[in-house]
């Protein structure tokens, strides 16, 4: 009796997370903690491992227990985006004036001379994380007293990053700016000055 050879198949591997996948995870955490149901320390945790997650599975666990049913239909509730994404190579970029801080902002540029001013804007959160993935050029922040910067989960090489921790003049927090992501071959600044009237 001839035995017939076995076949295992081999697990399928795990799918690999976009862009857009990591977004709609954002989104839901930053509508979950506008709504209590995060708080901040756990909202924090979340996002990190969102916006470093390689595949969906890893993305999965972060938003199960988040997903609010709507309707008869069982449709996904989310909030309404909240992303700003720039994008840019040997150009100019400048945001200044009155305009809407997003959650979190992507800033993907090369060689670029950015600007982005913050004096003027409308806060929606009491955090802005801006998502760098910046190759070249100069990125200026320009900060209202009682705005704070943290660089710490900022990875950089061959760049030059000054950045003060506020204005110095003892002005309550108002918002803090987190950068996270990478810059090579790049500048980035901060200056304070008084907010736009």
């Amino acid at each position: 009796m001839t035995r017939q050879p076995i076949h295992v198949q081999a697990p399928a591997p795990a799918l690999r997370a976009s862009d857009a996948d990591r977004d709609r995870v954002v989104e839901l955490l930053h509508g979950a903690v506008a709504d209590d149901r995060l708080d901040p320390v756990e909202f924090g945790e979340r996002l990190d491992s969102a916006l470093t997650a390689r595949t969906v599975d890893a993305l999965a666990p972060l938003t199960a227990d988040l997903i609010a049913v709507a309707g008869d239909h069982g449709a996904l509730a989310a909030p309404p985006a909240e992303l700003l994404t720039i994008k840019e190579r040997h150009g100019l970029v400048r945001r200044d004036g009155r305009w809407t801080l997003p959650h979190r902002l992507a800033l993907r540029t090369a060689w670029c001379e950015v600007m982005l001013d913050l004096t003027g804007a409308v806060r929606s959160a009491p955090e802005l994380v801006i998502q760098l993935r910046v190759s070249g050029g100069t990125v200026e922040l320009v900060l209202a007293p009682g705005m704070v910067v943290n660089a710490n989960e900022l990875s950089v090489r061959h760049s030059l990053v000054s950045l003060g921790r506020d204005a110095g003049d003892g002005t309550p927090q108002t918002l803090h700016v987190r950068l996270v992501g990478r810059m090579r071959h790049g500048q980035l600044t901060t200056r304070w000055q008084p907010p736009h009237r």
